[in-house]
């Protein structure tokens, strides 16, 4: 029998864990918990808060990627956030984050990176906003004297340990020449660099390994003709990534997307569509067919529009006609998820959870 005496001796030792490992546990948990537990004491707050630290849980947290739905109500938008986990387990329930600013009126989402949003709000004004923290800073406004398309991509350069935002205007209505900007984060204006090299084919670039990239045609304007533009952030100087070798394949559309950290095209033909990665970016003989995926509908119904995102177990999360389904490879079922896209919501962003702040601190 344990006596009263051995009890209370053992209440009063309380034995605690090594502050490494505390620190170690600290670094997997999501970031909701961690902003809760800057309270617990100033040595918590002081660690959470560090740099250091926000990069490492970035790399090693457990959390998984949200999905964003920006929905326009009662005349101020709200980003509806759901795990990605949630989507195929679960109803998918979303969670409203309401921005700090009070939008009213926002183009697009410009490209999200380690948590932060890059949100244009008119054609020359954007801010930098991580949701989860609920965070922003605003940009300089592009003082170019004219312009009617902006194209633009945000992201990281691991360099110089900055955030970029690059930014390309079709200079004069005639003209082809696209002049290019670009800003980094905690500076107060804008920089002019080389001319983009192409005709862009569309207004959002992805990133990835330290490269801003978009579609561009070469010459002529065709599907064929079509390639990857890519700025490289360190020297910010462009380079071209050829498409994939679709053999006998009669490829009628492409779109550019980012699955599992690498450059991905989905490639669209009359009954399917198939998922591209480059698997090493740069080299173009590491183009590798992740899926093919047959249209929902049958033959000439419509092609899928969006890759979103690759789980785990190979099942991928794509966007069809307003709808969002998975397509699971390994047995070709499709499941069409219960929360969907509605009319009054913008395009989904794939963002990934972090403590990470736009403000220069």
């Amino acid at each position: 029998m344990v006596s009263r005496t051995t009890v209370t001796k053992s209440r009063r030792s309380n034995p605690t864990l090594p502050f490494d490992l505390v620190e170690d546990i600290l670094y997997r948990l999501p970031v909701k918990s961690l902003a809760q537990f800057k309270s617990v004491s100033k040595s918590w707050k002081s660690l959470i808060s560090d740099s250091n630290f926000t990069k490492k849980n970035l790399r090693v947290s457990t959390t998984s990627h949200r999905l964003l739905f920006p929905k326009l109500t009662k005349g101020q938008y709200i980003f509806n956030a759901c795990t990605l986990s949630s989507l195929i387990t679960t109803k998918g329930t979303a969670t409203a984050m309401q921005h700090p600013l009070n939008i009213r009126k926002f183009d697009k989402i410009r490209g999200s990176c380690h948590g932060i949003l890059c949100l244009e709000l008119h054609q020359r004004f954007a801010i930098l906003w991580n949701p989860f923290i609920n965070k922003y800073a605003s940009l300089p406004p592009l003082e170019i004297p004219w312009s009617n398309t902006i194209y633009s991509c945000f992201g990281y350069d691991h360099s110089t340990d900055s955030y970029k935002v690059a930014a390309f205007i079709k200079w004069m209505p005639n003209s082809e020449i696209y002049k290019t900007y670009v800003h980094t984060m905690g500076t107060t204006s804008w920089r002019m660099i080389q001319d983009f090299p192409c005709t862009p084919y569309l207004k959002s670039g992805k990133f990835v390994s330290w490269t801003f990239n978009w579609l561009a045609y070469k010459d002529k304007y065709s599907v064929s003709s079509l390639l990857v533009v890519s700025l490289h952030l360190e020297n910010e100087s462009y380079g071209e990534i050829l498409q994939p070798d679709y053999g006998s394949v009669d490829v009628l559309s492409i779109s550019l997307w980012v699955l599992r950290d690498c450059l991905s095209i989905l490639s669209n033909s009359n009954t399917f569509s198939d998922v591209w990665l480059m698997k090493e970016y740069g080299n173009q003989d590491s183009w590798t067919r992740l899926f093919r995926v047959p249209y929902m509908g049958g033959v000439g119904s419509d092609p899928y529009t969006k890759a979103l995102y690759v789980y785990e177990d190979d099942q991928v999360l794509l966007e069809y006609m307003m709808k969002l389904v998975v397509y699971n490879s390994r047995d070709g079922t499709f499941k069409t998820l219960k929360i969907q896209r509605r009319r009054d919501w913008m395009i989904p962003e794939v963002c990934q959870e972090s403590l990470i702040s736009p403000c220069a601190e």
